[in-house]
């Protein structure tokens, strides 16, 4: 089928209108950018990973570090402030996999390196991947033609 974001009147506005809002609320671009790829390599996204590899390239963002993000514990590429950002992140993507799906320690790590507005944003981001991927995922969209 079509996109259901496209299917559905002023959805894709609505939609697009909140996630410009939450990128723009204290977190750096590139931290985003790293945040929308994990997120979208867990949920297995295609159309997520390709378009936000993408943008984070054209950000500035290094194919090496973006390799690597997969792989973000093990990296040496990443602050700490990204590092805590990609474990809320992997922590709020998989909520379903443990019971405590956000545990303190993350979520400390997390208040040390953003203040409230940051980490309102860094939820909000982790959220809105999450619904794109919701809807990209199960609708089997394709990535970008551009890729092959």
């Amino acid at each position: 089928m079509k996109n259901p974001i496209v299917v559905i009147p002023g959805a894709l506005k609505a939609a697009a209108e909140l996630s410009t809002i939450a990128q723009r609320s204290g977190v750096p671009q590139r931290t985003l950018h790293l945040v929308h790829v994990r997120a979208s390599q867990i949920n297995g996204c295609s159309v997520c990973v390709d378009m936000h590899s993408r943008d984070a390239r054209r950000a500035g963002e290094s194919e090496e570090r973006l390799f690597a993000v997969a792989a973000w514990r093990e990296a040496l590429s990443f602050t700490e402030a990204e590092r805590a950002a990609l474990a809320l992140t992997e922590a709020a993507t998989r909520v379903g996999d443990r019971p405590d799906p956000v545990p303190d320690a993350i979520w400390t790590e997390a208040a040390r390196n953003y203040d409230e507005t940051g980490l309102a944003s860094l939820v909000l981001n982790v959220a809105l991947i999450n619904f794109w991927n919701r809807i990209n995922v199960p609708t089997r969209q394709p990535a970008s033609a551009r890729s092959q």
